[in-house]
């Protein structure tokens, strides 16, 4: 068995969470599996896998080494492919990932309605609210929200979202009313461990270069989406999410967009692949076919965020007709 081989088996064992699994999927029996890991480890000569009878995890040197294995074998299946000229034919599993929310509410729809026209396409969707590494993790693609630094990624632009502070009528009726920044810290704070737990930061004032930045005692912290918008909706305190989160609850007048003129910073959303991988047949086909949904998506939660419907007040009294 060669190396590649070697690797090939250790990366799904990882993956599918155990040495009889990976056989399963590989066709191989377990005796075949544990002997290719122990070349393996010969040829390195440092122990990747703490094996037990009924477990494994990785050793530190497992962990650098299983992020070069993928790596190498994303590269290798990508020359396969551009040499195939498969680029007609999309075939194989894509790896994407993306944030949790996100994820799950809006690209979730996509990657169905993608299998669905691309039965010949299977999908890993790694949903974690941490930057990942695309190339070292063995990612083909990756939903980002934020400004992006690496120079060495394609990025597509889907549109942008905005971070908002919100709270329920409920909350509003029984408490102070909320006219600039300084006074969130006399209330109830729901923090989102993602966007501060003791402050948020705010852009300038008008004829200002300095942020504003309000400190507070979180009354309740969490790093749930969904575990931070159900207690803000009951009325518990005030929360600052991104936009689409809660575009439902506003539709729905469950919560209220507040200091809206003070929170107005737009965060650049992108699809990124690493350079070459859009030459994958795969890759290529889901860009193709999820860049205008979710763009169309976006823009319209990102509506639905800014609109309230007539009648819906504000902290300050304002009425927010449609824009």
């Amino acid at each position: 068995m060669d190396r590649i081989d070697a690797m090939k088996i250790f990366v799904a064992a990882l993956d599918e969470g155990g040495l009889r699994k990976a056989g399963r999927k590989l066709g191989r029996s377990p005796a075949a599996i544990s002997r290719a890991l122990a070349s393996l480890e010969a040829h390195v000569g440092v122990t990747l896998l703490h094996r037990t009878t009924r477990s494994f995890k990785l050793s530190d040197a497992g962990e650098r080494y299983a992020l070069v294995c993928r790596r190498v074998i994303a590269d290798l299946e990508e020359a396969d492919l551009v040499a195939a000229s498969e680029r007609s034919t999309p075939g194989g599993t894509l790896a994407i990932t993306a944030p949790v929310a996100a994820g799950e509410d809006i690209l979730r729809p996509v990657l169905d309605e993608f299998m669905d026209a691309y039965p010949t396409v299977s999908v890993r969707l790694f949903l974690l609210d941490r930057p990942v590494k695309l190339i070292d993790e063995g990612m083909d693609i990756a939903l980002r929200i934020g400004n992006l630094t690496d120079s060495t990624l394609v990025a597509i632009r889907l549109g942008a979202v905005r971070r908002v502070v919100a709270a329920s009528p409920r909350y509003l009726s029984a408490h102070p009313k909320i006219e600039e920044v300084a006074d969130l810290a006399k209330h109830k704070i729901i923090a989102m461990t993602h966007f501060g737990i003791d402050s948020w930061t705010f852009p300038p004032a008008k004829g200002s270069s300095i942020p504003r930045s309000v400190h507070f005692t979180p009354r309740f912290v969490v790093n749930s989406v969904r575990g931070a918008i159900a207690p803000t909706v009951e009325g518990r305190g005030i929360t600052r999410l991104f936009s689409y989160h809660i575009a439902e609850q506003l539709s729905q007048n469950r919560l209220q967009v507040l200091l809206r003129q003070d929170d107005a910073s737009a965060i650049p959303l992108h699809l990124i692949s690493p350079q070459g991988r859009l030459a994958v047949p795969k890759v290529r086909a889901f860009v193709d076919f999820a860049v205008p949904r979710l763009k169309a998506q976006f823009s319209r939660l990102s509506t639905d965020a800014v609109v309230q419907k007539a009648g819906i007040r504000t902290c300050r009294e304002r009425v927010f007709s449609d824009q």
